[in-house]
């Protein structure tokens, strides 16, 4: 199986980029996994929200394929503790899917388009993260299910 990340806009800050690049490459040991950022849309001042959303959504839909598995984090969709998404990922695993897509939306969220697309929303959290901190607690829970399915010390219970 594949697992495939994609955010929306770039991140500045090179503490989040050093810890992001941290868990991609521990990760590589135990899926394949790739992290692609989607440009942000353009003159966003001169657009609505519903427009841009449109915009992101757009872009996000154009990298999905018919075939993936496609999971959005959402604030909304299903919390899960460590231990449940690392068995939410077995059971993906078990499934035979080939890709399992998921995406970090722009700043107000998904279009209505990409929810009507999407198999499955994950909430990280009842409470609000930036866009760039969601990519790094992501990425890091995806390496620490991998950990808790091979029964690695990296989890404490």
């Amino acid at each position: 199986m594949k697992i495939t990340l994609y955010a929306i806009g770039k991140t500045d800050n090179p503490h989040i980029i050093a810890l992001t690049e941290t868990y991609v490459k521990r990760l590589k040991h135990y899926v394949n996994f790739t992290f692609d950022i989607i440009p942000d849309i353009k003159n966003v001042k001169s657009v609505s929200e519903a427009q841009q959303k449109i915009g992101e959504g757009n872009e996000i839909l154009k990298k999905v394929k018919t075939s993936d598995f496609l999971c959005i984090l959402d604030e909304k969709g299903t919390s899960f503790s460590s231990e449940k998404f690392a068995v939410f990922l077995q059971k993906k695993m078990n499934s035979g899917l080939k890709n399992i897509v998921f995406v970090v939306g722009g700043p107000y969220g998904f279009s209505e388009a990409v929810y009507a697309r999407a198999n499955s929303r994950i909430s990280l959290s009842s409470m609000t993260f930036s866009h760039q901190m969601v990519r790094l607690f992501f990425i890091e829970q995806v390496y620490r299910g991998y950990t808790i399915l091979k029964n690695e010390p990296y989890h404490h219970k």
